[in-house]
């Protein structure tokens, strides 16, 4: 049958595309609340500059590089002939939704390449370099985020040829960020403050702004998960209300242990654990049904909260555990889909341990490893490579004084 654009699938997916282009300045709010008054600025700098860079990027080289023809049919890389979307027009492509027009299916990854390197930017608050910033975000789009976006969804990726489920992205997004952000943290060293023990370096500016930009978040995470099944049919809503109930468990469950841990309910801990049952149920919300992302977003919260205190505990400063939520939460959330899996909501794809297939959960552990090991690697060698042109950190002077201020010559006006 030859692909004819469906009017509604269209609009849902566009809709979808600027619900995740909200969730990138949502997460310059979050971050930028959780940091000290004098790096705020620069800390939403860094979510609205990439959401400029990888557009860019996106057009120019990434997209082809992520969902082009194959290159020799290996499944690693796509070719360059759609470079600057040559090629890519109105008509649908059949291998990335025959009912839309193929440029709304650009639009919509697009904001996926954008909002994964801006979750990076959270391990390496208030420490690094501008300039160095901007060259690692453009290497780490090039050769990080859109070979592994390639492996999973695109055409012929090698990833996806084994059958891995990954609906809005496990590893193309929240474990490609979360192990890229620990990579960062440890290659950039602790803060000033963290390492030698003065003061409070985990003081938030402003929760309030926190909690917006979770909420807002929360709110485009429904164009992250349930804009993925690209149609406006059952899929999609199954997914919508799977994401809602992963987000909403995490959070009850999240504030539930802290409560018990610190004796009290915590508003940001709360906040942060819809974060945590968000990303958890990101790979999973097209294959598993509404009951399974309940415990989803259960699994989710107790691994992230454990994982958060141990990275705290030990010598790496992960800003804003981005790692610990991200990362972890990805793992689970790939785990828990070889798990959950059933055909019933999505006859496309398999049914999980659970329903009596062990070799759909090895592939989504094999899936894990590989994309855990390879980002890890590669932002190592990005970040050294950056570091040989220009410093990854500021001065101590500078960082004493604030990225706001050292970087960028703007400050945050002083509370009335």
């Amino acid at each position: 049958m030859h692909p004819k654009i469906v009017p509604g699938d269209t609009a849902w997916l566009l809709f979808s595309a600027a619900l995740v282009m909200l969730m990138t300045p949502a997460l310059g709010f979050f971050y930028g609340g959780l940091v000290r008054r004098k790096n705020v600025l620069s800390t939403i700098m860094h979510s609205f500059f990439i959401l400029c860079l990888i557009s860019v990027q996106w057009v120019a080289w990434g997209y082809t590089l992520a969902f082009g023809p194959d290159v020799h049919g290996w499944g690693i890389i796509g070719n360059l002939s759609w470079l600057g979307l040559n090629h890519v027009g109105l008509a649908p492509n059949p291998d990335y939704g025959s009912t839309v027009p193929q440029l709304a299916f650009v639009a919509f990854q697009m904001m996926f390449a954008v909002i994964t390197p801006a979750l990076i930017t959270g391990a390496f608050a208030e420490r690094k370099r501008f300039k160095a910033f901007v060259i690692f975000t453009l290497l780490w789009a090039t050769f990080v985020y859109d070979p592994v976006a390639h492996w999973v969804w695109g055409h012929g990726g090698w990833l996806s040829r084994l059958g891995t489920l990954d609906f809005a992205g496990g590893t193309v997004v929240e474990i490609a960020s979360g192990v890229s952000a620990l990579v960062a943290a440890m290659v950039l060293g602790p803060r000033i403050e963290f390492e030698r023990g003065e003061g409070d370096p985990t003081e938030p500016y402003n929760a309030a702004m926190t909690i917006l930009g979770a909420g807002l978040l929360w709110f485009g995470w429904f164009g992250f998960n349930a804009g993925s099944a690209i149609t406006s049919g059952g899929l999609a809503a199954n997914a919508f209300v799977a994401t809602n109930t992963a987000g909403a468990m995490a959070a009850l469950t999240w504030m539930t242990i802290s409560w018990m841990h610190r004796g009290t309910p915590s508003v940001l801990g709360a906040t942060v654990g819809a974060i945590a049952g968000l990303v958890a149920i990101t790979p999973a919300a097209g294959y598993v049904g509404v009951s399974a992302s309940v415990l989803i977003g259960m699994g989710a919260a107790l691994a992230c909260y454990l994982c958060v205190h141990f990275i705290r505990r030990s010598d790496v400063d992960d800003v804003l555990d981005v790692f610990a939520i991200h990362g972890v939460g990805g793992v689970w959330g790939m785990l828990a889909t070889g798990l959950f899996a059933t055909l019933a909501i999505n006859p496309a794809a398999a049914n999980g341990l659970l329903y009596g297939n062990v070799h759909q959960f090895a592939i989504q552990a094999l899936a894990v490893a590989v994309t855990f090991v390879y980002c890890g690697v590669m932002t190592f060698v990005v970040l050294k490579v950056v570091n040989a042109f220009v410093p990854l950190r500021v001065s101590e002077q500078e960082e004493a004084m604030g990225l706001d201020a050292t970087q960028h010559r703007e400050v945050v006006a002083s509370a009335p």
